[in-house]
């Protein structure tokens, strides 16, 4: 006792439009459809806040680095 048949999906297409008008089915799948570009953008705003958490290398000075630096600075 399926919709099956064309006429079946014709009462069901009927019915639909003369809940939601003409006007309004448009205007919901333009905001089905903004939905779904945001959360695309929410999605692809993550991952790249999860490469840009990624640990960064950080040059580490050794003493005798800044005690060359320093003795080339007192010679100057």
């Amino acid at each position: 006792m399926g919709i099956t048949g064309w006429w079946q999906w014709v009462i069901v297409l009927v019915i639909v439009l003369l809940l939601f008008g003409r006007g309004k089915i448009p205007e919901l799948m333009g905001d089905v459809a903004k939905g779904i570009k945001n959360f695309r953008k929410g999605l692809s705003d993550e991952s790249a806040e999860a490469k840009d958490d990624s640990p960064k290398t950080v040059e580490h000075k050794t003493e005798e680095s800044v005690d060359t630096k320093t003795a080339a600075n007192e010679k100057s």
